[in-house]
């Protein structure tokens, strides 16, 4: 495993001593500016980042923590990022947010950006399955938080701090819902598949229909990214077919706005005709009218925890703490599978 660049290295290959790195990287006097942008330029080169951690043991705190996300215009993360702020308010932190438009390059820059900006820590909800973000955020001792997704990798996931949702358990209330109201031809409207979120849920929805002896057809379990365009996309083609589903399980509630369009516009009746399921349970999914059944989780909880948590690490409250939230999820009924005209069928 690579070591982390140091001061040391700079000086060298700088060819100047390690003082005169340090004078340059903290904009001290003593330097030329023509010198200091010179070893400025080799440290961003070279992946040079200041040891945050130490400076936080001697005080030198920003009071700044990053928080990346996803997509801001969707709801789960404007409700995530408000626990957030409300915790880091709270504390006297300032808050900067990123937001990738689900561009893993993006989550690069923006870690980097983060870091050379000399956040204290930060809070990370845009992981997927195999991210080398977190692999070089934990090797180099950086103060940091999961939210929401967590990378595949048990070797490296056992040793981070983390708060998440029971995502098995809300792919299979969701699968077990619309079998007991009588549906048998299920169609699965998947988050991303690169991702911990996307894969879990879609393993307890399985897991589900296997229990339940539910034939699992795999062209009805598609990838749409949480984009609620591609679910629209997707609800369309479905629709079109000889044999079309019976009800929509959408991985969130997004996406289940997008389905609800595509219904609609096919001149279909929900819960009626189709029966439709959503996951997150945002403010739009209990208005009159949409009504949507869908598996909740308080998201704004989940940034108060990874906010609490990460400042207590940078304050060393948690130096030696390994903090793994597992939230529970439930199933909350509305009108959108139809359980009220129809109940359960036993």
């Amino acid at each position: 495993m690579a070591q982390r660049p140091t001061i040391k290295d700079i000086a060298r290959i700088g060819k100047v001593s390690p003082t005169a790195v340090s004078m340059a990287l903290n904009d001290r006097p003593g330097v030329s500016e023509k010198t200091k942008k010179r070893i400025r330029k080799i440290a961003k080169n070279i992946g040079y980042y200041p040891n945050y951690a130490a400076r936080t043991l001697i005080g030198k705190c920003s009071k700044t923590i990053g928080l990346i996300v996803c997509n801001i215009a969707d709801p789960f993360y404007t409700e995530l990022a408000s626990g957030v702020e409300r915790i880091t308010n709270e504390n006297g932190y300032s808050l900067i947010l990123c937001n990738t438009n689900w561009s893993l390059d993006a989550e690069h820059q923006f870690i980097d950006v983060l870091r050379a900006r000399g956040v204290d820590g930060i809070i990370l909800a845009t992981v997927q399955k195999n991210d080398a973000c977190v692999q070089a955020l934990a090797q180099d001792h950086f103060p940091f938080v999961l939210v929401n997704r967590l990378p595949m990798v048990p070797s490296l996931t056992n040793k981070l701090d983390y708060v998440v949702q029971d995502n098995f358990s809300g792919g299979y209330l969701g699968v077990e819902h619309l079998y007991r109201l009588g549906h048998d031809r299920i169609a699965i409207i998947g988050g991303d598949f690169n991702t911990s979120t996307g894969l879990r849920k879609a393993d307890g929805a399985r897991k589900a229909m296997n229990d339940f002896g539910l034939r699992v057809d795999a062209k009805l379990v598609v990838d749409c990214g949480y984009s609620r365009k591609k679910a629209y996309k997707t609800a369309k083609e479905f629709l079109a077919i000889k044999k079309r589903p019976t009800a929509f399980f959408c991985h969130d509630d997004n996406m289940a706005l997008g389905v609800r369009e595509a219904i609609l516009e096919k001149g279909l009746k929900i819960p009626d005709d189709i029966a439709l399921m959503g996951f997150d349970d945002i403010d739009t999914a209990s208005l009159t009218g949409i009504d949507l059944t869908t598996i909740a989780h308080n998201t704004a909880d989940m940034g108060e925890m990874g906010a609490r948590i990460l400042i207590d690490k940078i304050e060393g409250v948690r130096h030696h703490m390994i903090s793994k939230v597992v939230l529970e999820v439930k199933l909350v009924i509305r009108k959108s599978c139809g359980y009220q005209l129809h109940g359960y069928v036993r």
